[in-house]
Protein backbone atom coordinates (compact mmCIF):
# COMPACT_ATOMS: atom_id res chain seq x y z
CA UNK A 1 0.00 0.00 0.00
CA UNK A 2 1.28 3.44 -0.92
CA UNK A 3 0.63 6.73 0.82
CA UNK A 4 -0.28 9.03 -2.06
CA UNK A 5 -0.64 12.81 -2.16
CA UNK A 6 -2.85 13.65 -5.16
CA UNK A 7 -2.88 17.32 -6.17
CA UNK A 8 -5.63 18.93 -8.24
CA UNK A 9 -5.33 20.91 -11.47
CA UNK A 10 -5.94 24.61 -12.12
CA UNK A 11 -9.66 23.79 -12.12
CA UNK A 12 -9.54 23.08 -8.38
CA UNK A 13 -10.62 20.05 -6.37
CA UNK A 14 -13.19 18.78 -8.88
CA UNK A 15 -15.25 15.55 -8.60
CA UNK A 16 -12.82 13.85 -11.00
CA UNK A 17 -10.03 14.24 -8.43
CA UNK A 18 -12.18 12.66 -5.72
CA UNK A 19 -13.16 9.86 -8.11
CA UNK A 20 -9.50 9.23 -8.93
CA UNK A 21 -8.69 9.10 -5.22
CA UNK A 22 -11.46 6.55 -4.68
CA UNK A 23 -10.13 4.44 -7.54
CA UNK A 24 -6.69 4.42 -5.92
CA UNK A 25 -8.16 3.65 -2.49
CA UNK A 26 -10.07 0.71 -3.98
CA UNK A 27 -6.68 -0.67 -5.04
CA UNK A 28 -5.53 -0.51 -1.41
CA UNK A 29 -3.71 2.82 -1.29
CA UNK A 30 -4.12 5.66 1.19
CA UNK A 31 -4.81 8.87 -0.73
CA UNK A 32 -4.73 12.48 0.45
CA UNK A 33 -6.28 15.22 -1.71
CA UNK A 34 -5.38 18.64 -0.30
CA UNK A 35 -7.48 21.57 -1.49
CA UNK A 36 -4.92 24.16 -2.56
CA UNK A 37 -7.64 26.52 -3.77
CA UNK A 38 -9.41 26.60 -0.39
CA UNK A 39 -12.82 25.68 -1.76
CA UNK A 40 -12.66 27.43 -5.14
CA UNK A 41 -13.58 25.23 -8.13
CA UNK A 42 -13.82 26.29 -11.77
CA UNK A 43 -15.60 24.97 -14.86
CA UNK A 44 -13.35 26.52 -17.51
CA UNK A 45 -9.59 26.67 -17.84
CA UNK A 46 -9.37 30.44 -18.25
CA UNK A 47 -11.04 31.09 -14.90
CA UNK A 48 -8.96 28.40 -13.21
CA UNK A 49 -5.71 29.78 -14.57
CA UNK A 50 -6.69 33.32 -13.62
CA UNK A 51 -7.22 32.11 -10.05
CA UNK A 52 -3.89 30.28 -10.13
CA UNK A 53 -2.18 33.48 -11.26
CA UNK A 54 -3.92 35.46 -8.52
CA UNK A 55 -2.81 33.01 -5.81
CA UNK A 56 0.61 32.53 -7.52
CA UNK A 57 2.55 29.32 -8.08
CA UNK A 58 4.82 30.10 -5.13
CA UNK A 59 1.87 30.32 -2.75
CA UNK A 60 0.35 27.13 -4.15
CA UNK A 61 3.65 25.35 -3.56
CA UNK A 62 3.74 26.68 0.02
CA UNK A 63 0.20 25.38 0.57
CA UNK A 64 1.19 21.99 -0.83
CA UNK A 65 4.24 21.85 1.46
CA UNK A 66 2.04 22.66 4.48
CA UNK A 67 -0.45 19.96 3.47
CA UNK A 68 2.26 17.33 3.11
CA UNK A 69 4.26 18.21 6.24
CA UNK A 70 2.09 16.24 8.72
CA UNK A 71 2.32 13.13 6.53
CA UNK A 72 6.11 13.34 6.56
CA UNK A 73 6.35 13.66 10.33
CA UNK A 74 4.23 10.68 11.40
CA UNK A 75 2.69 7.43 10.22
CA UNK A 76 3.48 5.36 7.14
CA UNK A 77 4.26 8.41 5.03
CA UNK A 78 7.22 9.12 7.30
CA UNK A 79 8.32 5.48 7.45
CA UNK A 80 7.94 4.40 3.82
CA UNK A 81 7.99 7.69 1.93
CA UNK A 82 5.20 9.32 -0.03
CA UNK A 83 4.13 8.90 -3.61
CA UNK A 84 3.46 12.32 -5.11
CA UNK A 85 0.86 12.61 -7.87
CA UNK A 86 -1.06 15.37 -9.57
CA UNK A 87 -3.16 16.56 -12.48
CA UNK A 88 -1.63 19.20 -14.77
CA UNK A 89 -0.78 22.11 -12.41
CA UNK A 90 -0.95 19.57 -9.57
CA UNK A 91 1.56 17.42 -11.43
CA UNK A 92 3.99 20.33 -11.63
CA UNK A 93 3.59 20.92 -7.89
CA UNK A 94 3.92 17.18 -7.16
CA UNK A 95 7.16 17.06 -9.13
CA UNK A 96 8.61 19.93 -7.10
CA UNK A 97 7.63 18.25 -3.83
CA UNK A 98 8.97 14.85 -4.88
CA UNK A 99 12.34 16.15 -6.03
CA UNK A 100 12.77 18.01 -2.74
CA UNK A 101 11.90 14.93 -0.63
CA UNK A 102 14.79 12.47 -0.26
CA UNK A 103 12.36 9.81 1.00
CA UNK A 104 9.90 10.17 -1.89
CA UNK A 105 8.79 6.75 -3.09
CA UNK A 106 7.45 7.66 -6.53
CA UNK A 107 6.05 10.37 -8.78
CA UNK A 108 2.90 9.94 -10.87
CA UNK A 109 2.31 12.83 -13.29
CA UNK A 110 -1.02 13.21 -15.07
CA UNK A 111 -1.03 15.86 -17.81
CA UNK A 112 1.71 18.06 -16.39
CA UNK A 113 5.41 18.51 -15.58
CA UNK A 114 7.61 21.23 -14.14
CA UNK A 115 11.04 22.74 -14.69
CA UNK A 116 14.02 20.80 -13.35
CA UNK A 117 17.12 22.38 -11.88
CA UNK A 118 20.38 21.38 -13.56
CA UNK A 119 21.85 20.12 -10.27
CA UNK A 120 18.87 17.88 -9.38
CA UNK A 121 19.77 14.37 -8.22
CA UNK A 122 17.16 11.68 -7.58
CA UNK A 123 16.59 7.98 -8.00
CA UNK A 124 12.82 8.26 -7.96
CA UNK A 125 10.58 6.18 -10.25
CA UNK A 126 8.48 8.52 -12.44
CA UNK A 127 5.49 7.82 -14.66
CA UNK A 128 4.08 10.57 -16.91
CA UNK A 129 0.79 10.43 -18.82
CA UNK A 130 0.28 13.14 -21.43
CA UNK A 131 -1.85 13.89 -24.49
CA UNK A 132 -0.18 13.93 -27.89
CA UNK A 133 -0.08 16.70 -28.90
CA UNK A 134 -0.67 18.68 -25.72
CA UNK A 135 -1.01 22.49 -25.86
CA UNK A 136 0.61 22.84 -22.43
CA UNK A 137 3.40 20.24 -22.86
CA UNK A 138 5.14 20.76 -26.21
CA UNK A 139 7.17 18.03 -27.89
CA UNK A 140 10.39 20.01 -27.48
CA UNK A 141 9.70 20.58 -23.80
CA UNK A 142 8.85 16.92 -23.14
CA UNK A 143 12.10 15.83 -24.80
CA UNK A 144 14.06 18.30 -22.66
CA UNK A 145 12.16 17.25 -19.53
CA UNK A 146 12.86 13.57 -20.18
CA UNK A 147 16.57 14.18 -20.72
CA UNK A 148 16.88 16.30 -17.57
CA UNK A 149 14.96 13.80 -15.45
CA UNK A 150 17.01 10.90 -16.76
CA UNK A 151 20.25 12.81 -16.23
CA UNK A 152 19.15 13.49 -12.64
CA UNK A 153 18.88 9.73 -12.10
CA UNK A 154 15.12 9.24 -12.24
CA UNK A 155 13.65 6.04 -13.68
CA UNK A 156 11.23 7.62 -16.16
CA UNK A 157 8.47 6.18 -18.32
CA UNK A 158 6.21 8.30 -20.52
CA UNK A 159 2.79 7.27 -21.82
CA UNK A 160 1.34 9.37 -24.66
CA UNK A 161 -2.25 9.39 -25.86
CA UNK A 162 -2.69 10.51 -29.45
CA UNK A 163 -5.74 12.69 -30.04
CA UNK A 164 -6.72 13.06 -26.38
CA UNK A 165 -7.36 16.49 -24.87
CA UNK A 166 -5.03 17.98 -22.26
CA UNK A 167 -6.97 16.93 -19.15
CA UNK A 168 -8.47 13.81 -20.71
CA UNK A 169 -9.10 11.95 -17.41
CA UNK A 170 -11.87 14.32 -16.25
CA UNK A 171 -15.27 13.05 -17.52
CA UNK A 172 -16.89 16.47 -17.03
CA UNK A 173 -14.49 18.36 -19.31
CA UNK A 174 -14.43 18.65 -23.13
CA UNK A 175 -10.91 17.11 -23.08
CA UNK A 176 -12.25 13.78 -21.80
CA UNK A 177 -11.20 10.61 -23.62
CA UNK A 178 -12.63 7.47 -22.00
CA UNK A 179 -10.25 5.02 -23.64
CA UNK A 180 -7.16 7.09 -22.85
CA UNK A 181 -8.36 7.56 -19.27
CA UNK A 182 -8.83 3.82 -18.72
CA UNK A 183 -5.42 3.06 -20.21
CA UNK A 184 -3.92 5.71 -17.95
CA UNK A 185 -5.42 4.29 -14.78
CA UNK A 186 -4.44 0.73 -15.70
CA UNK A 187 -0.81 1.78 -16.20
CA UNK A 188 -0.85 3.98 -13.08
CA UNK A 189 -2.14 1.15 -10.90
CA UNK A 190 0.56 -1.16 -12.28
CA UNK A 191 3.17 1.52 -11.52
CA UNK A 192 1.94 1.87 -7.94
CA UNK A 193 1.85 -1.91 -7.49
CA UNK A 194 5.49 -2.10 -8.61
CA UNK A 195 6.42 0.48 -5.98
CA UNK A 196 4.93 -1.88 -3.40
CA UNK A 197 6.78 -4.88 -4.81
Amino acid sequence: MAQIVLLHSAYGLRPAVSAAAERLRAAGHAVHTPDLYEGQVFDDIEAGMAHRDKVTNDELLRRAVRAVAPLLSSGEGAEQGLVYAGFSLGGALAQNLALADERARGLLLLHGTSDIREDTQTGIPVQLHVAEPDPFESEDWLNTWYLLMSRAGADVEIHRYHGAGHLYTDPELPDYDAEAAERTWAAALDFLAELDG
